[in-house]
């Protein structure tokens, strides 16, 4: 699981409120999420407080839900309706936390796109650059976002340097499960348990 930190990490810049009643283009898209991922960082309130707004944002910028079927990966099709929708729970719940209790710390992170890529009417990659300081090295992300509805352009994954973030997530859950003889109770269990603590 110490691995997943990584998707946590970045996955906060995908994170605004938007409104739009019009299609968005997911190059704009991102910058304005970045932009504004920036200013709740930036306030000058409580780590806790930073904390809870994340949350509300990432519920409605992130695909949580398919960020989570994808993670599970062919484990999903054994999966009765009952534990989907317990995965879903625990899964969501997991992810809040996980990114928002590490994200909160970050200040002004400086995220600038450089262009995009359209892979079909329902996928957009969108090419950015982590801007480097003097503590941090430039990192070149790419977004996946998906489009199948223009008016709600949701993140789907990050690609950091070449690395698929929801892949890693997918193959940390995968390892879970193969060294449990595919018990889901057990993964669910740890999900659980890292939402609790």
């Amino acid at each position: 699981m110490k691995r997943i930190f990584i998707l946590n990490l970045f996955l906060v810049f995908t994170l605004a409120n938007f409104n739009f009643a019009y299609s968005i283009s997911p190059d704009v898209f991102i910058q304005s999420t970045v932009n504004r991922a920036s200013q709740i960082l930036s306030q000058n309130i409580s780590k806790e407080e930073k904390i809870e707004e994340l949350k509300i944002i990432a519920k409605e910028t992130v695909d949580i839900k398919g960020v989570g079927f994808y993670s599970l990966g062919s484990a999903r099709k054994n999966l009765d309706n009952e534990q989907k929708i317990t995965y879903s729970n625990l899964f969501e719940s997991y992810f809040l936390k996980s990114f928002s209790s590490r994200l909160a710390e970050y200040t002004n992170p400086e995220i600038e796109v450089m262009g995009k890529q359209i892979l079909n009417k329902n996928y957009t990659i969108v090419k950015s650059i982590l801007v480097s300081t003097s503590e941090r090295p430039q990192v070149n992300i790419d977004w996946r976002v998906y489009t199948k509805d223009p008016e709600s352009p949701l993140i789907r994954d990050l690609i950091i340097e070449g690395l698929s973030l929801a892949r890693t997530q997918r193959e940390e859950f995968s390892s879970i499960l193969n060294s449990n003889d595919g018990n889901i109770n057990i993964l669910f269990k740890t999900l659980e348990e890292f939402s609790k603590n």
